[in-house]
């Protein structure tokens, strides 16, 4: 159940940019379907695979904060540059995989500072589950109440339970339309990829570290917050290779998961750490059954009212949200550049077209190298005395 939460979450919730994105560029239905497909079979197959191989849940999902940037990339961009420059992108991830040099940044973190970044990056969704009470009162308030109840009762199923309840409401009150859906197997088409130092540059680059900071660091401390520690280099390397072969049929890429993939890390999952890696087959699952259907099950998961998904999202993060900032404030000597961390990233700072995860990351560890740096010395100093 936390796995099929997560990839409703992940559809219902950002799957509208994908969209977006093919309507700016002018791409057929049956290239958008085509897309559809080559990304959710390409997160499906490397999520499946990563989790039954590592034994952890390692949710994958395609980059969300890339797929806003081609919104506005694909308006000046030639499709077929642009499958280019996805191969490009693609292929600097296996090599980075390969190399192992991201697993080496990843341990250079503090813990303080990457459970602030975690807890940063969650809070806006924790607040978006409450903020669905001035949208729809109704729905917000029964899906709180509901799963304050059963979190009074049986805490690992409170979140199935909510989104039974919501399922049943909405359905009750005709509020998902799903009379004009069609039952049709998707298409891959494949295009031939065109290379030009332009789409390099505004494409391929800016795709690569958006991804990178966006994605892929986030994605790792959700996976350490938890306890799981496999390395990040067979993630990187299988997910580019992934990428690089679905470009082709329109995938712009794929990675680990950072939002939703707490959905599935946390407790409310399992309270045996070892089963959690169940999550991440049941997602990688759905997936696939999203891809061989297309547009139509995507269709369905964007039929949800907003406030559905933002309230369900919120809910089956808090306990994410309440472990990290408690993990962030347990060291009362790196407290507070763990507490900057937090502010920074919860303030989702854009800036050079990065978003604010990065950005976040950088302020907490500046903080924590002014703040903390001198420490030893200090101890040292204070032996001698």
């Amino acid at each position: 159940m936390a796995g099929l939460i997560s990839v409703i979450v992940n559809y219902g919730g950002t799957f509208i940019l994908v969209f977006q994105a093919a309507k700016v560029a002018g791409l057929s239905p049956e290239l958008t379907a085509s897309w559809v497909w080559s990304i959710s079979i390409g997160v499906g197959v490397t999520g499946i695979i990563l989790s039954w191989r590592f034994r952890e849940p390692i949710i994958t999902a395609w980059s969300t904060p890339a797929a806003a940037f081609l919104v506005t990339a694909l308006a000046t961009t030639p499709y077929a540059e642009a499958v280019g420059a996805y191969m490009i992108s693609a292929a600097a991830f296996v090599l980075l995989g390969l190399s192992g040099c991201f697993e080496r940044v990843i341990r250079l973190i503090p813990p303080g500072v990457a459970a602030g970044l975690l807890a940063g990056i969650l809070l806006q969704f924790g607040i978006g589950a409450f903020a669905g009470m001035s949208i729809d009162p109704l729905l917000a308030g029964l899906l709180i109440l509901a799963y304050l109840v059963f979190k009074r009762f049986s805490a690992r199923y409170a979140v199935v339970g909510i989104l039974v309840l919501g399922l049943a409401f909405l359905l009750s009150q005709e509020r998902i339309d799903l009379s004009g859906l069609r039952l049709e197997l998707a298409t891959p088409l494949f295009t031939m990829p065109a290379f030009s130092l332009s789409a390099l540059l505004s494409v391929a680059l800016p795709l690569f570290l958006i991804t990178l900071t966006g994605q892929y660091m986030p994605g790792m401390l959700v996976l350490r917050n938890d306890g799981f520690r496999t390395s990040a280099n067979p993630i990187v390397t299988l997910t580019g290779l992934g990428s690089l072969l679905m470009a082709p049929f329109g995938s712009h890429a794929f990675n680990i998961a950072a939002i939703t993939a707490a959905i599935a890390t946390g407790r409310e999952a399992h309270d045996d750490p070892s089963k959690r890696w169940v999550a991440g087959v049941a997602a990688g699952a759905c997936y696939l059954l999203v891809g061989l259907f297309g547009v139509t099950l995507a269709a369905v998961f964007m039929a949800f009212p907003a406030t559905f998904i933002t309230t369900l999202a919120g809910l089956a993060l808090l306990g994410t949200i309440g472990s990290s900032l408690s993990t962030a404030l347990a060291d009362a000597t790196t407290r507070e550049a763990s507490l900057i961390t937090f502010l920074a990233a919860a303030a989702n700072i854009t800036l050079l077209g990065i978003g604010g995860a990065f950005w976040g990351l950088v302020v907490g560890l500046v903080a924590h190298a002014v703040l903390n740096g001198t420490q030893p010395l200090e101890k040292k100093q204070g032996d001698r005395r």
